[in-house]
């Protein structure tokens, strides 16, 4: 039978007890190592105590991997509690051992006031790159395989944040990982609020943790072959013909209370250039509709569509805009339930794409509420990109930011997916592999939280079709830098 090493960071309380008391009792488990902070003796047989902080030190790591005896270690992950009963980590091993994965990890319940709730998660792909994936409350190792990368790839950098990151990027490249679609554990969260990490990798006290997490990545990229270096990045070259030099393009569906407030904050724009306002009316049902016919005939710069079809998404509607005869040289976006901040907010992503070095160009935005009233964390920025290197750590974040303007000669080109959620991510992805990309880091738009926003409130189940959908989009994207990389290396004469 297969043998596995625990490793565990050091809690006080009947809760870390029983947790203990189910890894001792397996006779699968030879040795658990308990990271703590201070010198404390070993709490339970078979237990050795490191000190250490945090089991996603590089250094931390390294250590552990190297005194390993076990053909397995399992990592508990240190913002929850994880209970797993000794048939039940068996069975963790053995679909380990008969899969022959470098990682395993599987579903679990969540124990709280209702009883054991089921914790589905995603299935690992190519492109479930993005540092805060989910793979619960453990993580199942195969030594050898660690090892083997290790040998390959080198140790794991000293990292203090993003150790754990970066070797389970390195395995993933030449080793399966699995994931168990049932629950062999439960939890009970350390933090109540564990749904709320909505912002948490823009939150400025996080900006260290992103610079590791941000080199982690670099170097993965082009272990793969998928890292594009900036300068092979191109400019837009001007096309001329466009009825007006900016539209700009506000898709909506049932937002009678809002859409009036977005409308007025695009006229209120003050340019040296004509635009127009396309507004795509995905067959409102709740009085959107007679609102904007009547603002249309007050406006002729509104240019309301109603679709002929009635399968598009939020996607789909963008296809009908820039497709549409009123579509200007410029687009820039406006979602139905925010606004611009100021009247400059248009001008200052228009002239930033004029000057044809960029594609596209992404704002920065505050969080408000229903009135406007800014909420936590506030402005948005995504200071994590940089000219150099954001368009290959776009694949590593789950967005780029708002508001965003393009190129109608590119974005035309491309188009967008036909979809509710992850269309404008695709695009931006799509664009930024070959074109560049502005960025405005001054806040210039209000982004509304309220229970009507379409991220609001999710299932479970909805937020993992999510980010699968999100995942996929990565892994073509990968793929697809790849094959430019690979056809470089053939025109150069540099390829195999």
């Amino acid at each position: 039978m297969p043998s596995v090493t625990p490793v565990i960071s050091y809690s006080t309380g009947d809760i870390f007890a029983i947790q203990l008391q189910g890894l001792v009792k397996s006779h699968l488990v030879k040795e658990i190592i308990i990271l703590s902070p201070k010198g404390i003796d070993p709490p339970a047989p078979k237990c050795r105590v490191v000190e250490a902080h945090s089991l996603k030190s590089g250094d931390i790591l390294n250590r552990i991997i190297s005194e390993l005896s076990t053909d397995f270690f399992l990592l508990i992950l240190d913002d929850r509690y994880s209970l797993i009963e000794p048939r039940a980590l068996e069975n963790m091993l053995n679909e380990a051992t008969a899969s022959n994965s470098g990682i395993v990890f599987s579903d679990f319940y969540i124990r709280g006031e209702k009883g054991l709730v089921h914790h589905p998660l995603c299935d690992y792909m190519k492109g479930s790159v993005r540092d805060d994936f989910d793979f619960g409350g453990m993580m199942l190792f195969s030594t050898s395989a660690v090892r083997d990368v290790m040998d390959k790839y080198g140790n794991i950098p000293d990292v203090k944040f993003a150790g754990l990151y970066d070797l389970r990027l390195k395995v993933s490249i030449d080793h399966p990982i699995l994931h168990i679609k049932k629950p062999l554990y439960y939890v009970i969260y350390k933090d109540l609020d564990f749904n709320n990490h909505h912002f948490a990798y823009l939150d400025p006290k996080n900006r260290s943790v992103q610079i590791e997490m941000e080199s982690i990545f670099t170097n993965y990229l082009r272990l793969i072959n998928a890292y594009i270096p900036h300068w092979q990045l191109k400019n837009v070259k001007r096309c001329d013909s466009f009825p007006v030099e900016a539209s700009v393009i506000i898709p909506v569906k049932n937002r009678v209370n809002t859409i009036g407030d977005a409308i007025s904050s695009a006229l209120s724009q003050k340019t040296d250039f004509s635009y127009n306002i396309i507004v795509v009316d995905n067959h409102s049902t709740d009085g959107t509709t007679k609102l904007l016919t009547e603002l249309a005939k007050k406006y002729p710069s509104i240019k309301h569509i109603v679709p002929e079809k009635k399968d598009l998404g939020i996607g789909g509607c963008w296809n009908e805009a820039i497709n549409s005869p009123y579509c200007g040289r410029y687009i820039a976006q406006l979602d139905s339930d925010d606004l611009y901040s100021s009247p400059e907010a248009l001008s200052k992503m228009v002239n930033l794409l004029r000057d044809g070095k960029f594609a596209m160009v992404i704002g920065s935005y505050t969080v408000v509420d229903f009135h406007l009233r800014e909420i936590p964390p506030g402005l948005i920025d995504h200071r994590e990109w940089t000219d150099e290197n954001g368009h290959n750590n776009a694949l590593r974040i789950n967005g780029l930011g708002a508001p965003r303007a393009f190129d109608n000669a590119i974005i035309k080109g491309i188009g967008f997916l036909n979809v509710s959620y992850g269309e404008d991510y695709a695009a931006a992805l799509r664009i930024c592999r070959v074109f560049k990309i502005g960025r405005i880091f001054e806040g210039i738009y209000l982004c509304r939280r309220w229970k009507g926003n379409t991220d609001a409130n999710l299932p479970q189940e909805q937020i993992n079709k999510n980010n699968e959908f999100k995942d996929s989009i990565r892994t073509g994207e990968i793929l697809a830098r790849q094959k430019i990389n690979r056809d470089r290396m053939f025109k150069d004469g540099t390829g195999p």
